[in-house]
């Protein structure tokens, strides 16, 4: 008698954790390496030990469920956060700040471009673009975009870069490798063409 009762109980509590798993199957997973926690079913069957099952590399282990739920959910709220440009910058004043900027570079190149004996060497603003030739030695290529609030560049030294206005350095910084406009060109002009420029 003890011994049917033992085993009406037992089937009780597995039949309960059985329908527990079915409402919480959104946790399992149908990959043979994926980690699976059954938490009810590890209870019902070995109520003192915490590893219930051991098949093809998988593992049940009842108490990583909370754990494993709270990264999950952790997760899933996390994404990349999209950017609101104008809020750093009005456009207004991004025009104001863009234009003395490519404005200044214009001159100075250009000035550059006089002092020193380089073929082929042009430069030209038109339509926000700001294009300067080193004959063979490479174009860059500077224009503004003002959806991001910043001024792109494509060099032949560094390739595509995208500047953003810095509030507290109060200039042009690439927030990928934190290189400053004015200091990029003022390098890489040299490094073409063998002469210093002044540009910052």
């Amino acid at each position: 008698m003890a011994s049917s009762s033992s085993s009406s109980k037992f089937l009780r509590r597995l039949s309960i954790s059985l329908n527990s798993i079915q409402n919480h199957s959104r946790f399992s997973s149908s990959s043979s390496n994926s980690r699976i926690v059954l938490e009810h079913l590890s209870v019902a069957l070995h109520p003192s030990s915490s590893l219930s099952y051991n098949d093809n590399h998988s593992r049940i282990v009842s108490r990583d469920f909370c754990s494993q739920t709270s990264n999950l959910n952790q997760v899933l709220s996390q994404g990349p956060a999209a950017i609101d440009y104008s809020s750093l910058l009005q456009e207004d004043e991004f025009h104001k700040l863009a234009d003395a900027t490519i404005h200044d570079l214009l001159e100075k190149i250009e000035e550059y471009g006089d002092s020193v004996d380089i073929d082929g060497f042009d430069i030209d603003y038109g339509n926000q673009v700001l294009t300067v030739k080193f004959g063979d030695l490479g174009t860059y290529v500077l224009n503004k975009q003002t959806p991001n609030r910043q001024i792109w560049m494509s060099s032949p030294v560094s390739g595509p870069s995208r500047f953003d206005w810095d509030q507290n350095g109060e200039g042009w910084i690439y927030r990928r490798t934190k290189a400053k406009l004015l200091e990029t060109l003022e390098n890489e002009i040299h490094q073409l063409c063998g002469e210093p420029i002044r540009l910052s």
